[in-house]
This record gives structure tokens, sequence and C-alpha cells, in this order.
């Protein structure tokens, strides 16, 4: 069954007092298989989450990193406190909200990481369109039913097929990581024909001769947020200075991709252990419809989708949780700016205000 969180596109979380001590002594940080998180590798490669930490006073911290497939894993881990803020694909966010809303560890939005399509490829020379699978065939993406592209896929199938059979090409979808699905397209192994997948994985996918794109997800909702992340309340009211260090980082993370496309692509090989080479790297750190931004894009889109397939279901008051003291403004301010009081992204100057997603 659909998932169904309208409000989770615009979530919101207030940043805490830039005067108060963290109490933790160590921020775990997770990343997914994809180029979706380069603020995440310049971070790490910069030590930019130390450097504004210690600005703030901190001196006896620890930064970690984690990686994981897909946001189940991811989101688990964050559910048992095994990490603190995790990055992922919209889905993923709105889910845990969900879940979590009305909790002691209520989970919240941070900022947007990038904007950019994901494609759906295939080796099978007779699909030309997504009417064209059948029950043969068998689709890789990296969570079924809760990542990024398994909704995708569903509101493709959705606009085909028509709303009641969102869930049409469920029964298709596998999970795999994206490197592995890679391997599985490419090789033809385990049955799978076709992978939705990400970059650069996808891209090195068409390299082969027999895989051509049957979908992109620009096709579908237009220009749209790629990568998120995400923290508990808790985490982030316990912890102001680790988290404002986060934020600050990520804001120069940001600024430093666009300044140097050559050197992040090569962290992210470094980082990856990837044998992609260089140039292919930087073709899809800089292309012309990727954009890399804090600010979130399209995101009320996948939550209406999700809030759409449990309508009979939702809870009551479901839909006043879009907003924060009354503010109703519409989807396409509600996309760009953030609620209670129209802001730039957070830095050090500027933490009292919220910031959402």
């Amino acid at each position: 069954m659909r998932s169904a969180w309208i409000a989770g596109a615009v979530i919101i979380v207030t940043i805490g007092s830039a005067t108060a001590i963290a109490r933790a002594v160590e921020i775990r940080l997770a990343e997914q298989f994809s180029m979706g998180y380069l603020q995440f590798n310049v971070m790490k490669r910069d030590r930019l989450i130390e450097k504004y930490a210690t600005q703030r006073g901190l001196n006896d911290f620890k930064v970690s990193w984690q990686r994981f497939n897909g946001p189940v894993a991811m989101n688990e881990a964050l559910l048992s406190n095994s990490t603190d803020i995790v990055s992922g694909g919209v889905p993923g966010l709105i889910t845990l909200w969900d879940k979590t809303q009305g909790t002691s560890f209520e989970v919240k939005g941070i900022c947007a990481l990038s904007s950019q399509p994901f494609l759906l490829n295939t080796a099978n020379p007779g699909i030309k369109s997504i009417k064209d699978f059948t029950e043969r065939d068998r689709i890789a993406v990296p969570s079924i039913k809760v990542s990024v592209q398994a909704v995708l896929l569903q509101m493709a199938a959705a606009a085909a097929y028509g709303e009641e059979n969102y869930a049409r090409l469920d029964p298709l979808t596998v999970s795999m990581s994206p490197p592995d699905a890679t391997i599985a397209l490419l090789s033809g192994a385990g049955g799978v024909s076709s992978a939705f997948s990400v970059p650069p994985f996808q891209f090195q996918q068409l390299q082969q001769n027999n895989i051509h794109t049957v979908l992109s997800s620009f096709d579908v909702l237009g220009p749209h947020t790629f990568t998120v992340a995400w923290t508990s309340a808790r985490f982030r009211k316990d912890n102001p200075e680790l988290y404002g260090a986060f934020l600050d980082a990520v804001k120069e993370a940001t600024a430093i991709i666009a300044a140097d496309p050559k050197g992040t692509a090569q962290s992210w090989i470094n980082d990856s252990n990837s044998k992609l080479p260089l140039e292919m790297v930087i073709k899809v750190v800089t292309a012309a419809n990727v954009e890399w931004t804090m600010t979130p894009a399209a995101t009320m889109k996948f939550a209406k989708f999700m809030r759409a397939g449990r309508r009979h279901q939702a809870r009551a008051g479901f839909v006043e949780g879009l907003v924060l003291s009354g503010d109703r403004r519409p989807e396409r301010e509600l996309r760009t700016a953030p609620y209670a009081a129209p802001i730039t992204i957070p830095t050090a100057s500027t933490m009292a205000p919220p910031s959402t997603i």
C-alpha cells in the first residue's frame, strides 16, 4: 500500500539557541550510494563540520560517517539511535516523518541537497515505455515501495494506467543497491532487466550499447529535489551547536561544489572507491539539469501523491499538519520558502528562524 503523508514535504526544523552547549560527543552522518550527497563528500574531505563546531566553541567531539543502501535501513538506524543525520530521497523523509509525529522521537527535515533527474534504464529492446513492462520483467530500485525511485514508478504507473492502478508495477520491483543493480543490468544476472537508478550509475549503464532509457523522473515531475537531509527533533534540540555546525558546513560545501566541480568529482571518486573516469563524473556534477542547492523543489508533489493512496485512512488533523501557525501559502511558495518567516538558507548568523524541506 502506498505511503501517505502530505505534510512531509514542508517539514520544519526550528533551530536551537546558538549559545546552548551541545550534549553529544559525536555526530554520525549517513548517506547512500549515489552522487546525490556531494556536500557530504566535501564536508568529510575538508572537515567542515569540525571547522564550524570549533568556531562555536566545541572541542571534545567526533564526526563519523556511514553508508546505507536505501531509506529503510537508514531510517531504522536513525530510529534505533545508531545514527544522527541521514540523507536520501524525499519519500524516505516523508515516510519517517509520518511514523514519528506525536512521539518522543519526531523526525524533521533539515534541507535539500540537490535537484537532478534519475533514470529508468533497461536492457530489454522491447520496452519503449512503462506500458511495455510485463510480469517477466524485474526492475531494480534501492528499496521497494519507499525509495524515491519506487514512488516515482508508482506516480508514472498512475499516470499511465489510472490513479487506482498506481501499484501495478510494484510486483516487478526488487531491492538492490545502485552498484549491484548496475552489475546485474550490464551482465544480465539475477533476472534484472531494468534499473531505476541514480547518478552516476545510470550513465555508466547507458555506456553499454544495449541499454536505453525508458523514463526520466523529470518526465513525471519536472525539476524536483532529489536528495534531502533529516534528523530527529531530539538531536537538534539537545545539540544546537553541532546541528548549527552541520548547516554551516552544508552551505559552504554547496558553494565549493559550484566553484570546484573537478575537485568535487575527484573527492567523490576517492570517497566511493569508484573506477569511473574523472571526466564522466565531472559531467554529472556540472550537467545542465543538475543543481546543488539547499532549497527544496516539487516536494509537495511527492507528498500529495503519497497522501492520496491512503486518503480514507488519514488521521484527524492531517492536512492541518501542513502548516505552522495558520500559514497556508500556496504550493508554489511552499516549495521555495520556509514557514513562519521568510529567510535565506540558515547560517551561523541566522540560527533563529526555521528552515524547511
